[in-house]
């Protein structure tokens, strides 16, 4: 029997809806949410993501606001253009778009915005509070757009054994905390953990975001498992693919998130939602 797959869209559009109603209450007191986002140069995968993000802003009513540099700017320019969204409280969010140029000094330019406005927790204050627990900044969008997913489909979070297959800032080790906020048993691997295949086999919930096109393959799943991937690899006929061999798991766990039309389809949404949470924070 196949697996449920986990289409994104679904939880896409229920987020959307709440973030609608959010904005149309926050109208009704004056307030329009806005987004900025901070681009430097034309890289194509950046400006995916942000053609991405402002679709969805412009579906569920947030405005936004572009800040675009010349692959020439300094890291003071980009540090002052940070402070001064950090000024304006018309702007209630703003996004960074990374890797930003090598000659920039990226940790400073991202530290430089403050945690209320950081809806995409790539300053270290915000993560700090993601580490320790504490209230007041936002998770990556897309480590908490995995946690959007199994909420929507009910699957249980609380005392499950979950394994996230990776270590980044970005998605690794926020995910991991998560889940650990949320009553999980977690265990963060990576491409070099040994016996992978067989800790993988022992737990309720793999969310693999390594990096390495189908790495989780057939001898690391189990019946009665749900897999999240987050995975975004381009294979040799120029086709999207995850980090999970979709085709040779989908039989055997119970629930499975496909690439494309995952992860990936709700964390524009979870990013308009961090933006409707800040404008509200704000008031």
């Amino acid at each position: 029997m196949s697996a449920t797959i986990l289409e994104g869209p679904a939880v896409a559009e229920a987020i959307s809806e709440d973030v609608m109603n959010r904005v149309t209450a926050l109208a009704a007191q004056g307030v329009t949410p806005c987004l900025g986002i901070l681009r430097v140069g034309e890289r194509p995968d950046d400006l995916s993501y942000e053609r991405g993000a402002c679709k969805r802003a412009e579906v569920t009513g947030i405005a936004v606001r572009h800040l675009v540099f010349d692959e020439g700017v300094t890291t003071e320019e980009l540090v002052e253009a940070v402070e001064a969204i950090n000024a304006d409280d018309s702007v209630h969010g703003l996004l960074i778009l990374r890797p930003l140029p090598a000659h920039i000094d990226e940790e400073r330019v991202c530290n430089a915005l403050a945690a209320y406005k950081d809806v995409d927790a790539c300053g270290e204050r915000s993560l700090g509070t993601l580490f320790t627990g504490a209230d007041g900044a936002f998770a990556p969008c897309t480590a908490q757009a995995c946690i959007e997913i199994l909420d929507h489909y009910g699957i249980e979070i609380a005392g499950r054994r979950a394994l996230v297959i990776g270590r980044s800032l970005v998605i690794g080790k926020p995910v991991a905390m998560l889940l650990l906020e949320r009553n999980a048993t977690v265990t963060i691997a990576h491409s070099r953990t040994a016996d992978l295949e067989e800790l993988a086999r022992e737990v309720n919930i793999i969310v693999a975001c390594v990096g390495h096109a189908a790495m989780v393959g057939a001898d690391h799943v189990a019946p009665g498992q749900t897999l999240i991937d987050v995975g975004i690899n381009v294979a040799d006929d120029g086709s999207l693919v995850g980090d999970i061999a979709f085709d040779e798991v989908v039989d055997v766990v119970d629930a499975i998130t496909p690439v494309p039309r995952g992860v990936g389809s709700v964390t524009t949404c979870v990013l308009c939602k961090h933006v409707v949470q800040a404008a509200e924070m704000m008031m």
